[in-house]
């Protein structure tokens, strides 16, 4: 047994508390949190949590798919924003003079039917 599976998933003790709490209030208030480290558990399932990007707080419901991965995940700290060479590129393809190659039409085919 590896150590890792022997010590349990880790969550932050005082997260852990208002999970409890909630779940004695049967409440579905939002949990404000800064621990984007801790993992998440199946008791957590259908509550709602405002996880900190660094920036702000970023809601996050979870399911049973989000079990045994980390809140972190969900609160993205960073936004892509399109590399220039994007644009450039998809508005030189829709330029008039930047037409699409013609397929080749039928007439020559037919022509080679003939002989």
């Amino acid at each position: 047994m590896a150590r890792s599976i022997k010590k349990g998933a880790f969550v932050d003790r005082h997260l852990m508390t208002k999970v409890v709490e909630m779940q004695k209030q049967k409440t579905k208030k939002v949990i404000k949190t800064w621990s984007r480290r801790s993992t998440i558990l199946p008791e957590m399932v259908g509550l709602t949590f405002a996880v900190h990007n660094g920036r702000k707080f970023l809601p996050v419901f979870v399911t049973e798919n989000m079990v045994g991965h980390k809140l972190g995940e969900f609160a993205p700290t960073r936004i892509f924003m399109t590399h220039s060479g994007d644009r450039k590129a998809a508005a030189g393809s829709a330029s008039p003079g930047a037409a699409a190659p013609a397929a080749p039409s039928a007439a020559p085919a037919a022509s080679a039917e003939k002989k």
